[in-house]
């Protein structure tokens, strides 16, 4: 059967808006909720408002919003439970909207400014008896229709029931479905919580390993540079010892160059003597001169190999096969903090007993 439905209003039994209207109450001013709303972490409602009051009344000396002076939060307790809400620098205004429950007390609003029967409900006739009011319900084909339809029309073989039992059977049923709906959202609400502050933990913890991790490659790199120093200093003590030794040599074979030369120059001058006499005289010793200069042994040459400095190799290849599996070790961070946590419980329970004097 096809007839005009006209608008039907979700909450238009008085009983059902009482019962909303009483959910929709802060606990606080007593009266319905003023947006904004928002949740705390206890999963309670308040007025934007009356939370602000709370929390100042319980944090005297916390600024206000607007205050260029930056707070670092304040506790309450909530006024239905007494759970302990602590609040970071935002205060009140760090809190999340509750938007399901703004949504609802805007579509009350809108409800309650209605008649609970309007005209199109109270007019509302049959299509095919235009002079028949729709006043019965058909429960095999679920639609609403007239006494007429049931008597000679489609709905002869049906089922049928009053119109108003059906009615507020419906409005019953979703009514209480509106409430299991509330009620499931605000457990999702809380498993969202719990989530994001699953995410918030995971972000603190991995920003922690993250500045453990770097401060153990930072004291790799701190052993490997110390030992790259030392193993420099090696190196440069060699290279000046052998460096010392050779300028040595050097030096002793340029002052034996320098003296031969001497001896040379002089004995050419000598043979350059015209008078037979005169050189005779000269001769001898210059022949001896030149005799022990020749046979004077001058120290050793280095060794070959000597400027080698092949010993001083270093290999690395397994230390970087050993540093390219280092990786992470589950559990091994907790265990470092126990034996810290414990060495220095030991190190608390040693001072009071040295510092204690003896007793008689």
């Amino acid at each position: 059967m096809n007839f005009a439905v006209g608008f039907k209003p979700l909450l238009g039994d008085a009983h059902s808006m009482d019962n909303l209207e009483k959910q929709l109450i802060c606990p606080i001013c007593l009266e319905m909720f003023s947006k904004p709303v928002v949740i705390l972490p206890c999963q309670h409602n308040l007025c934007r408002k009356c939370a602000n009051d709370v929390f100042q009344a319980s944090n005297p000396l916390w600024q206000s919003r607007g205050s260029t002076t930056v707070s670092s939060g304040g506790r309450f307790r909530c006024p239905s439970c007494r759970h302990e809400v602590v609040l970071d620098r935002h205060g009140v205004y760090g809190l999340q909207r509750n938007l399901l429950v703004e949504n609802i007390i805007d579509i009350y609003k809108q409800e309650s400014s209605r008649p609970l029967h309007s005209k199109a409900e109270q007019h509302l006739m049959c299509e095919e008896h235009e002079e028949e009011k729709i006043n019965i319900y058909c429960l095999s084909c679920e639609v609403p229709t007239c006494s007429l339809c049931k008597v000679f029309g489609a709905h002869k073989d049906c089922e049928v029931a009053p119109l108003p039992t059906i009615y507020k059977r419906q409005k019953s049923e979703l009514s209480d479905g509106i409430a299991m709906l509330v009620a499931g959202n605000d457990r999702v609400q809380a498993v969202i919580t719990q989530m994001e502050e699953v995410c918030q933990t995971i972000e603190d913890n991995s920003r922690r390993q993250k500045q453990l991790l770097n401060q153990r490659f930072e004291s790799l790199c701190s052993v490997l540079e110390e030992r790259k120093g030392e193993l420099l200093q090696a190196l440069a003590r060699e290279q000046e010892e052998k460096l010392q030794r050779v300028r040595g040599l050097i030096r002793q074979y340029g002052d034996h160059l320098e003296a031969s030369s001497k001896l040379v120059e002089s004995a050419i001058q000598s043979m350059e003597e015209p008078q037979m006499a005169l050189y005779l005289q000269q001769a001898k010793e210059l022949i001896n001169k030149v005799g022990a200069m020749s046979k004077v042994e001058l120290a050793g040459r280095p060794e070959p190999g000597y400027e080698s400095m092949e010993q001083f190799t270093v290999s690395v290849e397994h230390v970087a096969e050993m540093l390219r599996t280092i990786d992470f070790q589950p559990g091994a961070s907790g265990e470092e903090e126990d034996e810290e946590g414990a060495l220095d419980g030991d190190e608390g329970s040693a001072g009071p007993e040295e510092e204690r004097p003896d007793g008689p």
